[in-house]
């Protein structure tokens, strides 16, 4: 039987990381992207190939969207040399950055910057990767529970999580007819380096996360991982057009 493979955008890192090494667990092979830590890339290369799985990383900026079509080829070639296939099974939407900024101080560099790598890039990187995710596939995007709740600081961010919210219903109404199934995860807050790693390193932070999630502590990556390879995992194929919050029942 063929192995499935998964496309996992910023996966050098973070949730990225983790969430490759649960897919490597349960034997997926992984091309992961990277911006521009190529060690921390071929490091993680190692780790799953030491899991038995195939890997190989890619260079991509996702929020330039010019550079979408000659990162198409050079997945196609990956797939053809590497993997020996035209195609591959899942797309992971993960890439993303951190800015805090009150609504009336966020300048439109930063929005732009939030534009580019959440919506722009994500919307027109699935565009120009269907003709290599196979039918039947899955995409799994990524919003944050701050769609749904409000702290001040995250409304430009929030937004662009919100967009992609409603473009993940329309894509899995409009790849329907190809079988693809189209779901976003939305985490709470994570453990992590992710927005300066403030959740991680901030006790005062931490403890205000943890008082207000049903399950008493602040999230971890594996949480995410495992909930990620979860979707992708045989027994859900029935699931499509649906909003996962992974967030321990914070802000209930």
């Amino acid at each position: 039987m063929t192995r499935k493979i998964a496309l996992l955008t910023g996966a050098s890192r973070g949730l990225g990381r983790n969430t490759a090494e649960h897919l490597a667990a349960r034997g997926i092979d992984v091309i992961g992207t990277y911006h521009s830590r190529a060690d921390e890339a071929q490091a993680l290369v190692e780790r799953l190939e030491q899991a038995g799985v195939r890997a190989a990383m890619l260079q991509l900026d996702v929020g330039d969207s010019q550079s979408f079509a000659d990162f198409a080829e050079r997945l196609a070639h990956t797939l053809d040399q590497r993997f020996a296939r035209r195609q591959f099974d899942f797309l992971v939407n993960n890439a993303g950055v951190g800015i805090h900024a009150l609504f009336s101080e966020t300048t439109e560099a930063q929005f732009e910057q939030l534009l580019n790598i959440h919506l722009k890039g994500p919307f027109f990187l699935t565009q120009r990767l269907l003709p290599l995710l196979a039918d039947g596939g899955r995409i799994v995007n990524i919003s944050s529970g701050l769609a749904r709740f409000s702290l001040p600081g995250y409304s430009a961010y929030a937004a662009m999580k919100g967009a992609m919210e409603v473009l993940t219903r329309y894509q899995a109404k409009e790849l329907g007819e190809r079988g693809i199934r189209v779901n976003i995860l939305a985490p709470g807050a994570i453990e992590t380096d992710f927005g300066g790693g403030t959740v991680r390193d901030n006790q005062q932070v931490n403890a205000f996360v943890a008082s207000n999630t049903a399950l008493g502590r602040a999230g971890l990556p594996d949480d995410i991982g495992a909930a990620i390879a979860l979707l992708l995992g045989d027994g859900n194929g029935w699931i499509t057009g649906q909003r996962l919050e992974v967030s321990g029942g914070m802000f209930l």
